[in-house]
């Protein structure tokens, strides 16, 4: 039994954690840049903090990221080193337009991505490519409001449409939106949202979610117009939540607290809105503005695999004594007596990962592909930059493992397994970089100081067996 054999292996980056260049190639500003390091970080990714533009006595870890935009052609030997089947990267929306509601794409920004795909392609690596992970043009937010605002839908195909007939035949493997669920958690980040004293922040959120899910819609029907070969997966951030107790409240607790997120996957996979969504809006007195046409989209056009991140697990209760809460996560919940944490306060749980993995496929029944999983630790380089990373292989062989339970025993399908920033990057939820994920060492640190130089960690040798493998090696010699 074990991993298929053309099973995906590889890891993942987002490019404004890693590509840096902000104004480089005629490329415009966006949201992500616009978000500092420190105290301000929370106020301004959740859209209460207003922060347009760049501001005196703060540091924009995106200016730089960790330089891919002039390094990739060496990030990406290091991952055909070790052997990655596939990479998961994202697309800067304001590389190929700039402002976002131009005509005309930027050449520049378009060719940037051609060279990288080849680049990939150099050493058989397939690319997955994320078309928005997290970024939205600071224009269309000044402009239009980001995506609580319908033209939003035609900006965004209008992006597709390019990058897919660009792309014919570089790209095969697509997502719409990256964590589509963090609108509810993060929404400038997730959609540009920035909220105006007394506004009724649901309903924008859930407004800017149906310009969201047309327009993941739209974006399949086009990529399956332009190339048949092509696959679109939506994509979640994952981890579904335990009853604190076995007290009927408190599992039903954590059934609602899954649907809150499930949602949208629902709409991406089967097509329509679920009941009780509907039922809850309907208490909750919102009403989503629909267009002629949207639910026939919805319902055309659904996703043929999905794709999720998995970091840890989560707990619900109603209990209000109950109030001691996980550190460090924008999802954060109360604490599970039974698990470790990380340096961050991640709770680490890999049977979660079976869990999840089973609960998201009996659900669906598409196949899965696990696009972020990975451990955020504070690593310490010897005097040549070599780091002993015994902790992160750990974790990632015990999350491997649960994986293959869950195709082997469980029956799941699975299409490949990318870890979170293979490379260290800029953390989304904390902007760190001692925050670090990769196999692979990058010289910076948290002001932006250091050369940039990349080392392989002890783990780099490591996920080279693994893959070699294909999965069956997970020990640490």
């Amino acid at each position: 039994m074990g991993f298929r054999k053309d099973f995906l292996w590889g890891g993942a980056t987002a490019a404004n954690q890693c590509e840096g260049g902000y104004n480089e190639g005629g490329r415009g500003l966006a949201n992500v840049d616009v978000v500092p390091i420190g105290e301000k970080r929370l106020g301004v990714i959740s859209g209460k903090t207003k922060m347009f533009d760049f501001e005196e006595g703060y540091h924009y870890p995106a200016k730089v990221g960790i330089d891919m935009y002039h390094r990739y052609k060496e990030d990406i030997a290091l991952f055909g080193e070790m052997g990655f089947k596939t990479y998961r990267l994202s697309i800067a929306w304001t590389r190929i337009f700039p402002n976002g509601d131009e005509t005309e794409p930027n050449e520049e920004g378009l060719k940037f991505y051609e060279d990288l795909f080849k680049e990939c392609h150099k050493y058989g690596i397939e690319p997955l490519v994320t078309i928005t992970h997290f970024d939205c043009p600071m224009h269309l937010i000044k402009e239009y409001g980001g995506w609580r605002n319908r033209k939003m839908v035609e900006f965004y195909e209008r992006l597709c449409t390019v990058i897919f007939n660009r792309y014919k035949g570089l790209v095969k493997y697509w997502l719409t939106f990256n964590e589509i669920n963090m609108i509810l958690h993060a929404p400038f980040m997730g959609a540009g949202l920035y909220f105006e004293e007394g506004e009724n922040e649901e309903q924008v959120k859930f407004q800017a979610a149906h310009h969201e899910l047309v327009s993941s819609a739209i974006a399949t029907r086009i990529a399956h117009e332009v190339d048949p070969e092509n696959q679109v997966g939506c994509m979640l951030a994952a981890g579904g939540y335990y009853p604190y107790s076995c007290r009927p409240e408190d599992v039903f607790e954590s059934r609602k607290k899954d649907r809150e997120s499930y949602f949208f996957i629902d709409v991406q996979s089967r097509g329509e809105y679920p009941a009780y969504f509907l039922k809850d809006l309907e208490r909750k007195g919102i009403e989503i503005a629909m267009e002629e046409g949207d639910e026939e989209i919805l319902k055309a056009h659904t996703v043929d695999f999905i794709s999720f991140s998995y970091y840890s697990s989560r707990v619900a209760t109603t209990d209000p004594a109950l109030n001691e809460k996980t550190a460090g996560n924008i999802f954060a919940s109360v604490k599970n007596p039974y698990l470790e944490a990380s340096e961050w306060g991640w709770q680490i749980d890999p049977l979660g990962l079976r869990i999840t993995m089973n609960d998201i496929y009996d659900r669906y029944q598409k196949p899965l592909f696990i696009v972020e999983n990975g451990l955020g630790a504070v690593d310490t380089p010897d005097e040549n930059g070599y780091v002993e990373d015994d902790y992160r292989i750990d974790y990632l062989a015990q999350h491997i493992q649960a994986m293959k339970d869950a195709v082997e025993l469980d029956g799941v399908d699975l299409l490949g397994y990318t870890t979170w920033g293979c490379i260290d990057l800029v953390s989304a939820g904390t902007g760190e970089m001692k925050k670090r994920y990769g196999f692979i060492y990058v010289d910076l640190d948290n002001e932006g100081n250091g050369t940039l130089k990349r080392t392989k960690k002890k783990s780099f040798d490591w996920y080279k067996q693994v893959i070699a493998s294909n999965g069956e090696d997970l020990s640490n010699n």
